[in-house]
This record gives C-alpha cells, structure tokens and sequence, in this order.
C-alpha cells in the first residue's frame, strides 16, 4: 500500500468521549442520574458527604515556633577549661576536631559563664553571656563574635 494524504493511518488514537450519547445508550456508561453523572460532579477524596469535615471537627490551639526557632549549642567556660589547654584558640573547627560538634551541624555556637575557668583561652562563637565574657577576659583571653547580628 502507497503512503499518501488520502489514506494516512493516525499515530495517537483518539479517545472515546463519553457523556454524548450514540452508541453507548442514554446513560452514556456513567450509570443512572446523580451527581456522579454529571460532568464536573466527582467530588474530592477528602469530602465527606457533606458531613463536618475531620479536618474542622478538631480543635485548633496556639502557635508553635519550633519551626522557625534558631538552633543554639551551649558550652559553659568550666566545660571549656576541662576540655583545652592553657592558650589555645578554640573555634568552630576545632569544636568539630574534638567530636563536640558535627561538621554538617549550623546551629550557633554559645559560650556561657557556669563552671570555674582556671586558664587563658581565646573562644570564637556566635555569642557570649555576659559572665563568660568577663571569666574568659579576666584570665587574659578572650571572646571574639564569629559573625554579628
């Protein structure tokens, strides 16, 4: 058989269309009447026969804002002094070194002043109380803001 424009097979088969009558009968395949017979009457998966939905049945309280809090690490100076030597500069790198700290981890990085510091230390972090800050200067070291806010 010759290919030519009288006489071209189509690549995609079209579609039945059904609802229209012909030669399906006067239900057209969709049953009998109701609203799933009409066209745009299929409701959602969620909808509940008009009942009050799950969803508005249940109370709904307050806020949280665990999603949007930021995450804080704290280390007290006494920590610090346990963990160090006498002069040493202590960032993050060398928190994630001593396995205190994940490299992947982002959270922010605050010293506070519990615990007794007995040697000169050189601490960058995220922040400082105001009692870690004067332990570590009153020592010789001292507290350095890694980035400000």
């Amino acid at each position: 058989m010759v290919f030519s424009l009288h006489n071209q097979s189509k690549l995609v088969k079209e579609r039945k269309r059904v609802g229209r009558g012909g030669c399906r009968g006067s239900s057209c395949g969709k049953g009998q009447r109701g609203q799933k017979a009409r066209s745009g009457g299929v409701k959602g998966g969620i909808f509940e026969g008009g009942q009050m939905p799950l969803a508005r049945r249940l109370p709904k309280r307050g806020f949280s804002n665990v999603r949007f809090q930021d995450e804080v690490i704290i280390f007290n100076v006494g920590q610090l002094s346990k963990l160090f030597e006498d002069g040493q500069e202590i960032t993050r790198e060398v928190f994630v070194q001593r396995g205190l700290l994940r490299s992947a981890n982002t959270a922010q990085i605050k010293v506070l002043g519990g615990g007794s510091l007995d040697k000169k230390l050189i601490v960058h972090a995220d922040a400082f109380s105001l009692s870690a800050k004067e332990a570590l200067e009153s020592k010789g070291g001292a507290a350095h803001l890694t980035k400000e806010r």
